[in-house]
């Protein structure tokens, strides 16, 4: 959002929705988290059981192909972010277990959107990859 001088609002002033082509963007940064294939089947599992809570073991079982540092480095992420809250249970060793917020709640929709979409066009895109390339 440009002021009356030309220069810009710095991205995270209220109402500036930043430069979505700047690396740097706030919004551009939150997307490339969102869109990560780890993210959204770890929303759509924690949506799919909300408000119950999940245990790492449980999440790891139910995103198959997810390696274990992979899998808390997007917990981690999604909790920094607050779309998770995590619970620590203090035993040997800790148990550790996580649920949405409502804001990671709210993004299980647009994703739901999203993977709907790739379902119904799956084939189509298929279809491309096999063509040669030009």
């Amino acid at each position: 959002m440009a002021w009356q001088d030309g220069t810009f609002a710095p991205p995270g002033e209220p109402g500036v929705t930043g430069d979505l082509f700047s690396p740097a963007c706030p919004t551009r940064q939150l997307l490339d988290r969102i869109g990560d294939k780890w993210t959204s089947m770890l929303i759509k599992v924690l949506a799919e059981n909300h408000p119950a809570e999940l245990g790492f073991a449980d999440l790891r079982r139910r995103a198959p192909g997810v390696s274990n540092k992979m899998l808390s480095q997007t917990l981690q992420s999604l909790s920094r972010d607050g779309l998770v809250t995590r619970r620590v249970e203090a035993s040997v060793p800790p148990r550790v277990y996580y649920t949405l917020t409502s804001l990671g709640l709210s993004l299980d929709a647009p994703l739901g959107a999203v993977r709907a979409w790739a379902e119904q066009h799956i084939s189509a895109i298929e279809a491309s990859r096999r063509r040669p390339a030009q």
